[in-house]
């Protein structure tokens, strides 16, 4: 077991979220899973414009790629190469076949895809809407329910070889985007539902406790009150 926060860790509690939520709400929970997905997704995308408007960048989809806040951990590189895909087309839209993904993976092994399938339907989008709304993220298919995804960057104007990569500099490590994907959901579950929520976001980090220990559920509590919306650097 990693003893440093990674992508399963993060895809667990998103799982955790909308297992609890379905169970305690329905159909309303769900809606508010997706929209805690997307609140979550607008909220990265725009510190990765804050970034980038700081150092005087068009908001487009070079920007985007060289703005982009992880790369995969070295224990998911260890465990399955992280994340793999092949590109199908570089200009005018830039367009990928992921067939290797530790979220995917880790929905499966939860008995989670349909989860899964709800989450990566919206998140690459609404990263992109927060970045830029004026950019076309769209993702036709993803492999909760397929057998790979397809994600496409409309008019990215690519050139093969050179599709731009994150930073180093703009890049946050997993206690902060674990921390930052349980209190998004916290802050949406208890503004749709009040004291009920904040009961689903305790739940939440007790699953998350009993699963991977008290530690890593300490790095995630140390962020509580952290402002997501904002770069402070």
């Amino acid at each position: 077991m990693s003893n440093t926060l990674n992508e399963r860790h993060h895809a667990f509690l998103a799982a955790e979220y909308y297992r609890v939520l379905l169970e305690r709400f329905g159909a309303r929970g769900r809606a508010a899973f997706v929209l805690a997905t997307q609140r979550y997704g607008e909220q990265r995308g725009s510190r990765m414009a804050q970034r980038a408007i700081r150092d005087g960048r068009e908001l487009d989809f070079a920007a985007y790629k060289e703005y982009g806040e992880w790369v995969n951990t070295q224990a998911i590189i260890e465990e399955m190469g992280g994340n793999q895909s092949e590109e199908l087309s570089f200009a005018p839209d830039y367009t990928i076949r992921v067939t290797v993904c530790p979220w995917a993976r880790q929905f499966a092994d939860m008995d989670m895809r349909e989860c899964g399938a709800l989450y990566c339907q919206h998140i690459d989008r609404s990263i992109a809407r927060g970045f830029n709304p004026e950019l076309t993220y769209e993702v036709p298919q993803n492999m909760n329910d397929k057998p790979y995804c397809i994600q496409v960057l409309r008019g990215a104007e690519f050139a093969p070889g050179k599709v731009p990569v994150s930073r180093p500099e703009n890049r946050k490590d997993f206690a902060y985007h674990c921390a930052h994907i349980y209190y998004t959901f916290r802050n949406v579950a208890a503004a749709v539902f009040g004291s009920a929520g904040e009961d689903v976001a305790a739940e939440v980090l007790r699953c998350f406790t009993a699963a991977y220990g008290e530690p890593l559920a300490a790095v995630i509590a140390a962020y509580d009150g952290e402002c997501f919306d904002w770069i402070y650097e």
